[in-house]
Order: C-alpha cells, then sequence, then structure tokens
C-alpha cells in the first residue's frame, strides 16, 4: 500500500508518507486506527472485571502475552514517529487513546510475566496483599481503575485530605443550626426525617426530578439527545445495600424493610439520574464518536461525573435546604474513608480490624456497613476510590476555569462531556 499504515499479522507498519508529507497525516493515521483496531481485537483480551480473582483467572498462556506484547510495542514505535499536533483533533484524540491504552497494556503485560512466573495455583479471595507480589499488583489495578499517573500513597493521602474537607463540611451545617453535637444527633435521627410510605417516597422523587429539570437548559448541554428517566422502586433485594441505582433508563430507589431516610433523596437523584449517570450515558450513546473511542469505557470518568454532580447541588437547584446538602455529605464520608482504606487493606496490608477501627474513628454507629465496605474493598481493589478521584478532577478544573471572566458553566459541562468517558489524563490534554 503506496500510503497508510499496513497490518502484517498483528503488527503495524508506518509508511513513507506519514513520516514527509504533511497533508497525508489524517488519512494515513486512520489507517492507523483502523489497524490498531482489527489488531486489538484479535488480541481477545478480556475486558476489566470487578473481582480481582477474575482478573488473574483471565491471563492467557505465555505465547498469547508474548503476541500482545510483540502487538503494543510495535504499536510504541508507530506512534513516537507521528506528530500529534499535525492531525485533526478528532484524530489527535484517537491518537491519545491509543497511546494511553497501549501504555496501559504494556503495564499490564509486565504484571501478567511476573503473576504467571509465580506459578500460583489456588488464588486467595481474601484480598490482594496476601498474594505473591500483592503490592505490585495493586498499584497496577489503582492505574488500571484509576490512571496511569497515580500511586498508592498518593491516594491514601488523598483519602485522608478528603475525610478532613468532608468533616469540615458537616461541621459547618451542624454549625448553622445552632446546635451541639448530642442535640444535632438526636435531632437529623428523628422520625419527621424518614419516609416510611411508598406513595410518599415516590410521589417526592417525581417532584425532586421537576425541580431539577428546571435548572437543566441553563447548565447542560445536548439535552434534546436524553431520553427521559424514570422513576420506580426497586424489588430485587440483592441491590438493596444501596438507597438507589440506576438501570435501562430507569432510576430505582430501594424501599424495603427499613424507613427511607429524606437527606439521601436529593443527591442520590441527581447522581443516579439527571444529571448524573442517566444523562452522562444517554449523552455518550448520541454522540458521534469514532470507532478507537468506543472501544473503551472509563469507570472512573463515569462515577467521577456522577460524584461531581453532587458537589455543585445547591448550583442546579437540587438542594433546597442544608438538610439535602448534609446528606450528600453523610454519603460522602463514607466514599472518603474507604479510599484511604483500600488502600491500607491491598497496599499497606491492615487487618480487617485495623481496617474496622480507621472507619470508626471517622464514622460513629455505622460498624455494619463499614464491615460490608472493607470487604468489598477486598474482593474489588480500587474501584471504591473512581468517585472521589474523578470528581477531585472535575471539581479542581472546574475552579481553575471560574477564575476567568467569561466563565460560563454549561460551557465548561460541554468540555467535560462532547468526547464522551476518557482517562482523565487525556481529557487534561483536552481542557489544557
Amino acid at each position: 500500500m503506496k500510503n497508510g499504515f499496513l497490518l502484517v499479522g498483528l503488527f503495524l507498519v508506518l509508511p513513507v508518507s506519514c513520516q514527509n508529507k504533511n497533508n497525508t497525516y489524517n488519512s494515513d493515521f486512520k489507517l492507523v486506527a483502523k489497524n490498531f483496531k482489527e489488531g486489538f481485537k484479535k488480541l481477545n483480551l478480556s475486558p476489566n472485571q470487578l473481582s480481582y480473582v477474575a482478573n488473574l483467572q483471565a491471563i492467557q498462556s505465555k505465547d498469547s502475552i508474548l503476541q500482545q506484547e510483540l502487538f503494543f510495542e510495535r504499536t510504541t514505535k508507530i506512534l513516537q514517529k507521528i506528530n500529534p499536533e499535525k492531525l485533526s483533533k478528532k484524530n489527535r484524540l484517537d491518537f491519545e487513546l491509543i497511546d494511553y491504552e497501549t501504555k496501559m497494556n504494556l503495564l499490564r503485560i509486565a504484571q501478567e510475566k511476573k503473576w504467571s512466573s509465580l506459578k500460583v495455583q489456588d488464588i486467595s479471595d481474601t484480598g490482594l496483599f496476601s498474594l505473591p507480589n500483592g503490592k505490585f499488583l495493586y498499584g497496577y489495578f489503582l492505574k488500571r481503575w484509576i490512571g496511569l499517573e497515580v500511586t498508592p500513597d498518593e491516594m491514601y493521602k488523598f483519602g485522608l485530605s478528603e475525610i478532613e474537607r468532608v468533616k469540615s463540611r458537616m461541621k459547618t451545617v451542624q454549625t448553622r443550626v445552632n446546635m451541639d453535637n448530642s442535640t444535632f444527633k438526636k435531632h437529623i435521627n428523628a422520625s419527621s426525617f424518614y419516609y416510611d410510605n411508598i406513595a410518599i417516597i415516590q410521589e417526592e422523587f417525581e417532584n425532586i426530578k421537576k425541580i431539577v429539570a428546571q435548572k437543566l437548559p441553563e447548565n447542560f448541554p445536548f439535552l434534546d439527545s436524553i431520553s427521559d428517566v424514570k422513576i420506580a422502586r426497586g424489588t430485587n433485594k440483592e441491590l438493596a445495600k444501596v438507597p438507589a441505582f440506576y438501570q435501562n433508563e430507569t432510576f430505582y430507589y430501594n424501599f424495603f424493610d427499613q424507613p427511607f431516610n429524606k437527606r439521601q433523596m436529593s443527591w442520590i437523584y441527581i447522581h443516579e439520574a439527571m444529571p448524573g449517570h442517566h444523562y452522562q450515558i444517554m449523552l455518550e450513546n448520541s454522540l458521534n464518536r469514532t470507532d478507537i473511542q468506543k472501544m473503551f469505557q472509563y469507570a472512573s470518568y463515569r462515577e467521577g461525573w456522577a460524584a461531581y454532580i453532587e458537589e455543585i447541588g445547591y448550583e442546579i437547584g437540587a438542594y433546597r435546604d442544608i438538610y439535602d446538602e448534609l446528606g450528600k455529605w453523610e454519603w460522602d464520608i463514607i466514599r472518603s474513608v474507604r479510599v484511604s482504606i483500600d488502600v491500607g487493606i491491598n497496599y499497606y496490608g491492615w487487618s480487617d480490624q485495623k481496617a474496622l477501627e480507621f472507619w470508626q474513628q471517622h464514622i460513629k454507629e455505622q460498624d455494619n456497613i463499614g464491615l460490608r465496605e472493607i470487604a468489598r474493598m477486598k474482593r474489588w481493589p480500587c474501584q471504591v476510590i473512581t468517585y472521589k478521584y474523578g470528581a477531585d478532577k472535575i471539581l479542581k478544573w472546574k475552579t481553575k476555569f471560574q477564575k476567568k471572566e467569561d466563565f460560563n458553566l454549561k460551557q465548561f459541562h460541554q468540555i467535560i462531556l462532547e468526547n464522551g468517558s476518557l482517562p482523565f489524563s487525556v481529557l487534561e490534554k483536552i481542557i489544557d
């Protein structure tokens, strides 16, 4: 082929044309992207799974790993010969994604080669730290879930800083109502803060939906592409560990045998429905994305966006009073504590008892939730960090943009959303 990048087996070959003819960069790069997609598909790689045991069990044979390594090493060499500055906006984004996935997969391959050399017969499900080379494995899984740039030590410190931030916000709410600790605790646990009637709960969520909808057009783009979100009571008790969830264009709230906390209604609706998961997922599905962009999904982006939305609840009209805000912080302290515990268990080797003591230091009288979350983090390392890390990234970008005189929240959201799910390191390049 005179112009373009050839695929030989699973290998990519750079043509002379792309080295010396600027006007052929974009047409040639489309062939690079096409061949990468086809070569990647032939590798038949397993997607990242929640369970670390499942991920380790999915490691392929030694010959397959070698084939993968050759493919990604060759891809690296090709990318080094391309000047992304000469690519169109869309092609440059594909370039960044291919580059990111190539680096991530080479990191995965290094981990898998080390793991395979250990010849472990039975994979323990008691946490990554219990495995041979467990700390190395955790460092890899953290990057796979969060991003290439993160480290366990940094994430642990990030968790500590978020714990203090959220505690400060909760204290501010208490100060505003002018109550001491015991009076405030008694006040927020009064029956007046709980619903026990399904019809009233449904009506209240429908009301929140209407209130939030009024402010959406001035703050969020692409609303014409978004279908209406339905609201329904969840019926699956296996999913009752969380107050609500999103599935199939429907916001489900869980109401079984426990009263429903009013303070969790506003934040959970905007997180799961509009303008959280429902909005972001429906919008992404409507975008004219390239084949490369459609190949990958990034949990830290999706969960980060939904958690970020909770942070701007007042700006978008979702929080009607300080108790709606308090409900957000009451759940966010759990998310914050989980960040440090996840690192503590899986990287520093904390026992369950030490993890629970850390939990009790920051969260009182919720040991049942703490034990549940500890077990979750041992099975699914790193996943719980996606919410906090993603929200923090978007909030910092928002703060940076707000320094501009012409800051517009809707335009800022368009920049974050218009390319769909991306690694934050790639999105940061677009923003910069």
